[in-house]
């Protein structure tokens, strides 16, 4: 069984690549060995630079960015997967299937958590291990998911994380405001989180799947910031990664559906749940 030194030790490694997380003697519980073995056993993790992994883009109302987003997307990857949550401008109408291109279609809009479930289902019955998310409007960098993909590979058990490196560009308060969301998620999640609202990130199915299934929430905007906070409390560790992220004005197809009163209020009331559950998991007793 291993000490604690050499507990330690490891995490000096892993957190000089960028990687943090609590180590094993302090987690109560970590799902994070458990998920590798079944997608192991699955025939799911494979040494293929491209096997096993697909991008997974959730639409809603995006505009003339979608096309460019997936041109993108489909140069770096081969596998690319498009979620239509009920998009009701046309801009997905005219899009068909291809080789290496799946169109999954959503009656109504439920939301990008809800449109990245949906994606996962079918992915995870489709054996797929790992599912790289980003925005379709063009602001995430299809550049970078040959990179993002290359870490994933080489660290199959973490999330990996993009944190945004804004340009001039990028409204001040949106700035300042995800600064309070990190500092919110660093806390309740207990590793370092680069950016809490960033989506442009890798996640391993099987623990995304479960934590997402295991609740009611996490099916709109409150996405990103909760499911990091919920894969760290699964013992999933972060691989914080730069990546850059552009922001577009109407005239050149920019669109946000980001409402700065509703959707800080919910992403309030997500903090305040999630504070709740922190406390309920410091209340628990300790299974040793």
């Amino acid at each position: 069984m291993r000490g604690r030194w050499g507990d330690q030790r490891r995490n000096k490694v892993l957190h000089a690549h960028g990687i943090g997380f609590w180590p094993e003697w302090k987690r109560k519980t970590s799902n994070a060995p458990a998920c590798g073995r079944h997608a192991r056993a699955a025939g799911q993790l494979s040494t293929g630079p491209h096997a096993a992994r697909l991008v997974l883009i959730p639409s809603y109302n995006s505009g003339p960015k979608l096309r460019e987003t997936l041109a993108g997307a489909r140069a770096a990857w081969p596998q690319v997967w498009l979620v239509v949550d009920g998009s009701t401008d046309g801009s997905a109408e005219a899009l068909a299937q291809a080789p290496g291109l799946r169109i999954l279609r959503r009656a109504q809009n439920g939301g990008k958590g809800a449109a990245v479930l949906e994606g996962l289902r079918d992915a995870a019955q489709a054996g797929y291990s790992h599912v790289l998310v980003m925005d379709a409007d063009g602001q995430h960098p299809a550049a970078e998911i040959a990179r993002f993909m290359a870490l994933s590979q080489a660290h199959p058990e973490a999330m990996i994380l993009g944190v945004p490196r804004f340009d001039a560009r990028a409204p001040r308060v949106r700035v300042w405001g995800r600064k309070i969301s990190n500092v919110l998620v660093r806390f309740l999640a207990g590793i370092e989180i680069g950016d809490a609202l960033f989506g442009f990130r890798v996640y391993p199915v099987a623990p995304l799947l479960r934590v997402m299934e295991g609740s009611a929430h996490m099916r709109g905007y409150d996405f990103d910031a909760e499911a990091v906070v919920r894969l760290a409390w699964a013992g999933v560790p972060a691989f914080n990664q730069p990546a850059p992220v552009r922001y577009f004005s109407k005239a050149e197809g920019g669109i946000s559906h980001f409402r700065y009163g509703r959707d800080n209020l919910r992403l309030a009331g997500m903090y305040a749940r999630l504070f709740a559950a922190w406390v309920g998991r410091r209340l628990r007793p300790s299974r040793h």
